[in-house]
């Protein structure tokens, strides 16, 4: 027999859901609105003038070669740093998993990671790798590389994806954890019994039975891949040498704040909202299929 809460009066209800749907309203839907009316004008940095432009915003975007570098730059970029973070954050979290002597310290220190802002973040790497003063820069030195993400594009995106990556693999390391907790004992232990060994019970036992946890952080390591990373790109390269590591959500900020021109800003901010949809979507369409819960 399920219980039920009866409440006595119609409108308690009501009230203790409307603060979170004004929240809701007033931070998310109401700046998309905005932005993606901002989108059909043509309007000056002091906002003296207004005018009514339709999709010449957009026609304007599909135009510039530079704007479809940047989104595929983005897709490179969000891959990446889901793919490290992901693998990076499950090997952590399954040497963990064992027991092992301070293994609580162990696991305190894999989480710090997480409660450090991006913008600091991309300052602890720009003091390890930069070209003259970082301290892991001497060792590349002194290995033959030329080590110089300042004017060296390749090397500045290597660099944002490591600092992006590691910022996200704690919590990651999180999930996986609490996911290989939850696994019954004695089905690995009937997988062992049955002669598999250490590896082979990992990819045919374990790693389904992760699946969910993994289909999860995917969706949401691609987000933060997408709109997460702005902080880290303006404190390391501003999204230098030559745009080399200019994503979409920085495109946004470069064009519309610095460049004064709003109306392409508000149609890139639409049509990077219309892709992490999409994005989403699929995944949920046909990633999921693969889930076993």
């Amino acid at each position: 027999m399920q219980k039920q809460s009866i409440f006595q009066s119609k409108l308690l209800p009501y009230a203790l859901v409307a603060p979170q749907l004004a929240i809701v309203l007033i931070f998310f839907y109401w700046p998309a609105a905005q932005a993606v009316l901002q989108s059909f004008l043509l309007q000056d940095a002091f906002g003296l003038s207004t005018s009514f432009v339709w999709f010449e915003n957009y026609v304007e975007l599909f135009k510039d070669p530079r704007y479809f570098e940047a989104v595929v730059r983005t897709f490179v970029f969000s891959f990446a740093i889901a793919f490290s973070s992901l693998s990076f954050a499950l090997l952590l979290a399954v040497m963990a998993d064992k027991p092992l002597r301070g293994g609580m310290v162990y696991r305190t220190l894999l989480i710090w990671p997480y409660a450090v802002a991006p913008p600091v973040v991309g300052v602890l790497w720009i003091f390890m790798l930069h070209p003259s003063l970082g301290v892991l820069s001497r060792y590349l030195r002194d290995l033959g590389i030329d080590w110089n993400p300042l004017l060296n594009g390749d090397q500045a995106a290597l660099l944002i994806i490591l600092a992006a990556a590691w910022k996200q693999v704690s919590y990651n390391f999180l999930f996986f954890l609490a996911g290989l907790q939850s696994i019954p004992k004695s089905v690995i232990e009937a997988a062992a019994i049955d002669g598999a060994r250490p590896m082979r019970r990992f990819w045919t036992v374990i790693f389904p039975l992760l699946s969910p946890t993994i289909f999860f952080l995917l969706v949401v390591n691609i987000v933060y891949a997408f709109f997460d990373t702005f902080g880290i790109i303006d404190t390391m390269t501003r999204g230098g040498p030559g745009k080399a590591t200019e994503t979409l959500v920085y495109k946004v900020y470069t064009d519309g704040l610095l460049g004064g021109n709003l109306g392409s800003s508000a149609a890139q901010s639409v049509i990077l909202m219309g892709i992490v949809i999409a994005l989403t979507a699929i995944q949920f369409r046909f990633v999921e299929r693969k889930v076993t819960y």
